[in-house]
This record gives C-alpha cells, sequence and structure tokens, in this order.
C-alpha cells in the first residue's frame, strides 16, 4: 500500500503533533501471561487512543470545507483534534445512547455531534447521507491515509522493542491490524500478527473464515471500540493475506484484562484496548516462554463501566 520511506514521512509527521508513545516491557503481566510482553501504549495519545495519528495523515493536505464521519468514539475524536488544527470542520454522527464520555470529548476538542441510528453501522449510512446532503467530505473509518498514519505505532514498536514473536491487535473496523501487517512487511519481519474480536461483534472472526464479507444482524459489546457488524472489504483482504488467525472473547475476559492492567501497570485500558492482552491470556499456554507484544489501543473507558468491571 505504501513504500517505508512513505511511512516514515508519516511518522515524523505525528511527530510533530505529539512524541513517540512507549512499549513497555512489564514484569507483572509477564508474569501473567508465561511470557515476555510488550506494551505498546497507544493510551497515552493526546485523545487516549491509537485513531490520533490516522487523522493527522488524514488531514494532511486536505482541501475541504467540513468533513462528517460515523464513530463509537476513538475515530471521532481523531478526526475532531486533527481537523481543528487543519482549520476544517468536522462533523460526526454517533450512534444512539453512544458514551457520554466520549461524546462530551469530541465536542470539547471542536466537532458538531449528531445522534443517529441503534449502533455504529446505522450512524455510519445516516453521515454518507448527510454528507450528500450538506456538501461534505465523508472520512470513512478505514481508508488509506488512515491506515499509513496508525501503522507509525507499529513502526515505533518494532523498532523500539526486541523482536517480537507475536503481536495481538484489536479490530475494529480494520485500520490497526492493517496497519501493523504493513509496517511488520515493510521492515521485513516474520512477527505473527493475530486479530482479536468480541464473540457478540464478530463479523471479521466469520468473514476471516469464510474467506469473503459476512455482515452480522448485530455487535453486542462492552467493548465498543469492536462493534462493528460490516467489515471493510479492503481491510478483510489485508487481513487474509497477512494475519495469522482471529482470536474471539467474551466480555468477561476483557473485563478480566481491564482489570489487569490497572493492577498490574496502574493503565487505564477502555474494552477494545484490553483486548489484546485478553486473548493473550486465553491462548498464553501457546505462548508460552515467547516473546509477545499488545496493542493497548486506547484508555477511554467510562467511568461506570471501569467502577463495574475494577472497583467493584
Amino acid at each position: 500500500m505504501f513504500t517505508l520511506s512513505e511511512l516514515e514521512a508519516a511518522e515524523r509527521l505525528v511527530r510533530r503533533h505529539f512524541p513517540a508513545t512507549p512499549q513497555f516491557n512489564w514484569p507483572l503481566l509477564s508474569a501473567r501471561a508465561g511470557c515476555e510482553v510488550w506494551v505498546k501504549h497507544e493510551n497515552h495519545t493526546p485523545t487516549g487512543a491509537f485513531k490520533v495519528r490516522g487523522g493527522l495523515t488524514y488531514f494532511d493536505g486536505l482541501k475541504s470545507r467540513g468533513v462528517i464521519s460515523a464513530t463509537r468514539g476513538n475515530h471521532g475524536q481523531s478526526l475532531a483534534y486533527a481537523g481543528a488544527r487543519a482549520g476544517i470542520p468536522v462533523t460526526i454522527v454517533v450512534p444512539e445512547g453512544n458514551s457520554l464520555e466520549k461524546n462530551a470529548s469530541m465536542r470539547a476538542l471542536g466537532a458538531e455531534l449528531v445522534e443517529r441510528g441503534r449502533d455504529f453501522d446505522v450512524a455510519r449510512q445516516y453521515a454518507m447521507q448527510l454528507a450528500a446532503e450538506r456538501g461534505l467530505d465523508f472520512a470513512p473509518s478505514f481508508a488509506p491515509p488512515l491506515v499509513l498514519g496508525v501503522a507509525t505505532y507499529a513502526l515505533e514498536l518494532f523498532r523500539g522493542a526486541p523482536p517480537l514473536d507475536a503481536l495481538y491487535v484489536p479490530i475494529g473496523l480494520g485500520s490497526g491490524i492493517c496497519g501493523c501487517i504493513m509496517a511488520r512487511d515493510l521492515l521485513g519481519l516474520s512477527t505473527e500478527i493475530i486479530g482479536v474480536q468480541s464473540q457478540g461483534a464478530a463479523s471479521y472472526a466469520l468473514s476471516f473464515a469464510a474467506g469473503h464479507v459476512v455482515e452480522t444482524e448485530s455487535a453486542v459489546t462492552h467493548a465498543d471500540g469492536m462493534a462493528t457488524r460490516v467489515p471493510n472489504p479492503a481491510a478483510l483482504h489485508m487481513i487474509i493475506e497477512g494475519a495469522a488467525r482471529i482470536v474471539t472473547l467474551t466480555d468477561d475476559e476483557v473485563r478480566d484484562a481491564v482489570r489487569a492492567y490497572w493492577t498490574d501497570t496502574h493503565n487505564l485500558a477502555e474494552g477494545a484496548g484490553a483486548a489484546a492482552l485478553a486473548a493473550l491470556m486465553q491462548e498464553r499456554e501457546a505462548m508460552r516462554g515467547k516473546r509477545v507484544g499488545v496493542v493497548l489501543s486506547g484508555g477511554n473507558i467510562d467511568l461506570p463501566l471501569f467502577r463495574d468491571w475494577v472497583m467493584d
């Protein structure tokens, strides 16, 4: 999709806005998993999630009277953050009943917020309708400039950590895992990349097994960053070509990983952000004694859910 030089240029662009996020080997997590665990801390970006990298590359050089998109939160925060710095108005459509805290963050970053639909995929269709009605540019959740931007965290991880045997990556609409696959391949590494989804929102896992797009009727999970029903065909193709497998999780497994991050590292992880660690714990016997990376893709967990999962 891109060259290594283009990926390095994207990394320099991101660096103008915030420093590289750390990758740490946490001893307590390693003891818990029975292997050497390296965490990529994308919860340490200005929006608390990896998506901001893609927002910055998407808006770089963009000429537009306004951008609109749909999100459950992190993609919208990314566009709002980058759009404000590019001087381009941003409108975000979220599903009804979306996270109040993520909604507040998007508004604080300057986005106009519209609530419509029962889930992300309905909100996305409405955002595309509004784009046509208002003459706005629709920003998808998966597109080459976004993949290029988020791939910069994988470049940092692969160059900052020792060689990894495996890397677990959560899948929402696919930009994160595709960025990891692209960075690995451009660097000529042999790291096994494993996707992670919720059992209640397993459209990519089902599609990966079938070899073609499989849509689901619902996407029910507290890990809202993975709650998609309709896979992106381009993302699925790249995942089929470059990922080893996709692991699916229960919300209880995700909850346990959120707790583990808090107790072992004192880092907040949202549901999708903890999913990679949860998948490693599910496969810990196969990974015993190896060096494994997990992407803590975001820390934007609502306080009521954090209380329920961690404090009660």
